[in-house]
């Protein structure tokens, strides 16, 4: 793995085979706003507007980012269990974190992403196998499992939140 590599993928490239077991990934969910909150808490301004790394977005960006992209997961799970294998809309992510949103305060996002992760965990613990084997047809990854969307997810959780705090050891905050 390059240094590039290491500092875009600070927990490896996602691989479900890795991702642990239904009830451990619902655990990392469960505990992702917890965590993001502490992964930011006394960052100054400053801090929270500078890249994780060269080219990349903002500790600010990535807060946002991880908002706007578990709404969407917990709107697709909702599709994939009351309709027929759905499809589902991709959305620019680059482009979502230039929005004029992305430069509020975290303290909105981590808010919402708190919300969305009670209403998420809630209906996760509440599927059925059957149910996580139920899924939607995404424009780019082809048919999407739930049981691997939340695979997914519960590295999306550990990705992101390594970024910010391997941001801070880097810099000594």
């Amino acid at each position: 793995m390059t240094d590039l590599d290491k500092l875009r993928y600070p927990i490896g490239r996602f691989n479900a085979a890795a991702a642990g077991t239904c009830d451990e990934q619902i655990e990392t969910v469960r505990r992702l706003p917890e965590r993001l909150r502490e992964a930011v808490s006394g960052l100054s301004e400053a801090q929270l507007d500078t890249p994780y790394r060269e080219g990349g977005w903002t500790v600010r960006q990535l807060v946002h980012h991880v908002a706007d992209s578990h709404a969407n997961a917990y709107i697709r799970f909702k599709l994939a269990l009351t309709e027929n294998n759905p499809a589902i809309n991709a959305y620019d992510e680059a482009e979502w974190a230039r929005l004029p949103d992305s430069r509020m305060p975290v303290d909105v996002s981590l808010a919402f992403t708190t919300a969305i992760h009670a209403r998420l965990v809630n209906l996760l613990e509440t599927m059925s196998d059957a149910d996580y084997e139920k899924s939607f047809r995404h424009p780019e990854r082809g048919t999407v499992t739930l049981a691997n969307n939340l695979a997914l997810y519960a590295w999306h959780s550990l990705h992101h939140t390594a970024h910010i705090t391997r941001l801070r050891e880097r810099m000594g905050w």
